[in-house]
C-alpha cells in the first residue's frame, strides 16, 4: 500500500480524536461538542469554516492554485441510540448512545484529510470538507441539500466513504450504480369490533384480520416483483391489546421495505395498500395504510466509480479493490447527494472476525478500527489530486 507517510504519522493524533468522539457520542442534531471539534481541527489548519447547516453541520472549504473546478468530500458524525456493551477505555460515558457505526472514525479520518491537504497544497482548486449530521435515520445529507448546501459551497463531484466490517483493513468496495437500497417504513392500523374473548362471534377481530395481513404481504415480493430485481419487506412491529380476555379493537403492525429500483419501490408501495385493503374487506374490518418514502437507493456514477477505483488501485493494489460487491439491503442518505451532484460512495474494510472491531454495524460490541485511520485518509487525499490536479512545473 503507498499510504501517505504525513497520515502514517498521525494516526495517533486521529486516534486520540477518534476515541474521544467515541466516548462521547452525539445523536442526529444534536452533535454540538462533535462539530465543535471539527470547526476547532479544521481552523487550526487554516481551513475556512462555515457551521450551522442542518443546525450541527460544518463545511469546511480549502483552495490551492487558480482552477475553478471543485470537489466535495463528505463524513457523517451522528452516534446511534444503543446501550455499548465495550469495556474498552474510550467507551461511551453516556448510558443508551455509542457510535456503532463508525461515524467516529468517519469523522477522524477526514480531519486528517484536511490537516495534509492543507500542508501539502497538491491540487488546483477548490476542496469542500462536508461534515455532516443526523446520517441515521433522520436524513441530515437531505436538510443540509434543502438549506442550500450545493448553492453554497458549488461542488462539481461528491464523494463519500463508510467503514464495512468484514472487509479486511486496506481493501476497498467500489461498483457503479446501486449500492445500497431505499429504506421506507409503513404503518398499518387495523380497526375491528372489540368483544369479550370468550365470545368472539360478538366482535370483529382485528388480529386476526392483522396476522392475514403479514402472511400476504409476504407474497409481494416474489409475485409483484420482476424475478430478477430485488426488494426486501419485513413487518418488524405487532401491537394490540393488553389483556387476556379482551379481543381488542385495533391492532397495528409495522415495517420496512428495501428496493434498489424506484419502480420496485412504487410497486411495492401499492401492493402493500392493495392486499391489506383486500384482506380487511374479506375479515369485515377497516385498514389504514401510511407508506413513509425515507432514503432513495444509493445509486453511484459511472465516470466518478470508475476515478474512484482507478485511486484505490493505485494506493492498495488491484487485489484489494472488489469491484464485484454484493449490494447491500442497508440504506444511507449519501443517496440524497448523488441525486444532486455526480460522485461515488465506496466501503473500505474495518477487520474481520468475531467482536470488535471485526463485528457488523449497529452491533453494541461494535468499534472502529483505528489501523484503518491512515488508508482511509490518504484514499481522500489522493482523490483531491486526481481530481482537481496541480499545474506541473
Amino acid at each position: 500500500m503507498k499510504l501517505l507517510r504525513q497520515l502514517e504519522d498521525y494516526r495517533p493524533i486521529l486516534a486520540g480524536i477518534r476515541r474521544d468522539l467515541h466516548a462521547h457520542p452525539e445523536l442526529a442534531f444534536e452533535e454540538r461538542r462533535t462539530s465543535d471539534i471539527v470547526a476547532r481541527e479544521l481552523s487550526a489548519c487554516g481551513i475556512e469554516v462555515h457551521r450551522g447547516l442542518a443546525a450541527t453541520g460544518v463545511v469546511g472549504t480549502l483552495r490551492a492554485g487558480s482552477g475553478g473546478r471543485s470537489i466535495g468530500l463528505r463524513a457523517d458524525m451522528d452516534a446511534l441510540p444503543i446501550q455499548e456493551t465495550n469495556t474498552f477505555e474510550h467507551r461511551s460515558r453516556h448510558a443508551g448512545r455509542m457510535h456503532a457505526c463508525g461515524h467516529d472514525g468517519h469523522t477522524a479520518m477526514l480531519l486528517g484529510a484536511a490537516r495534509v491537504l492543507a500542508e501539502t497544497r497538491r491540487f488546483d482548486g477548490t476542496v469542500r470538507l462536508v461534515f455532516q449530521p443526523a446520517e441515521e435515520h433522520e436524513g441530515g445529507a437531505r436538510v443540509m441539500i434543502d438549506e442550500g448546501l450545493f448553492e453554497k459551497f458549488p461542488m462539481d463531484t461528491v464523494y463519500g466513504l463508510h467503514n464495512w466490517p468484514g472487509l479486511p483493513v486496506g481493501h476497498f468496495a467500489v461498483m457503479a450504480g446501486p449500492l445500497m437500497a431505499s429504506a421506507d417504513q409503513f404503518d398499518i392500523v387495523v380497526r375491528g369490533r372489540g368483544t369479550h374473548a370468550a365470545m368472539p362471534h360478538l366482535g370483529t377481530d382485528a388480529i386476526v384480520a392483522g396476522t392475514a395481513m403479514v402472511q400476504a404481504l409476504q407474497t409481494l415480493v416474489s409475485r409483484a416483483v420482476h424475478p430478477v430485481d430485488s426488494a426486501v419487506l419485513s413487518v418488524t412491529q405487532f401491537h394490540a391489546g393488553d389483556a387476556y380476555n379482551v379481543i381488542p379493537e385495533e391492532a397495528v403492525l409495522r415495517g420496512t421495505v428495501r428496493a434498489f429500483k424506484p419502480e420496485v419501490v412504487e410497486a411495492m408501495a401499492a401492493g402493500i395498500r392493495r392486499v391489506c385493503e383486500g384482506v380487511a374487506a374479506a375479515h369485515g374490518v377497516q385498514v389504514e395504510v401510511r407508506y413513509l418514502h425515507g432514503y432513495p437507493p444509493l445509486v453511484n456514477w459511472p465516470e466518478q466509480t470508475e476515478i474512484a477505483a482507478r485511486v484505490l488501485e493505485d494506493l492498495v493494489g488491484k487485489d484489494r479493490v472488489h469491484r464485484q460487491f454484493q449490494p447491500t439491503m442497508g440504506a444511507e442518505d449519501f443517496a440524497f447527494m448523488l441525486q444532486n451532484k455526480p460522485g461515488c460512495y465506496v466501503l473500505m474494510g474495518n477487520g474481520q472476525g468475531e467482536g470488535q472491531p471485526g463485528c457488523m454495524l449497529h452491533n453494541p460490541g461494535y468499534d472502529f478500527n483505528d489501523e484503518a485511520l491512515a488508508v482511509g485518509g490518504s484514499y481522500w487525499v489522493r482523490l483531491v489530486e486526481h481530481c482537481l490536479p496541480a499545474a506541473t512545473r
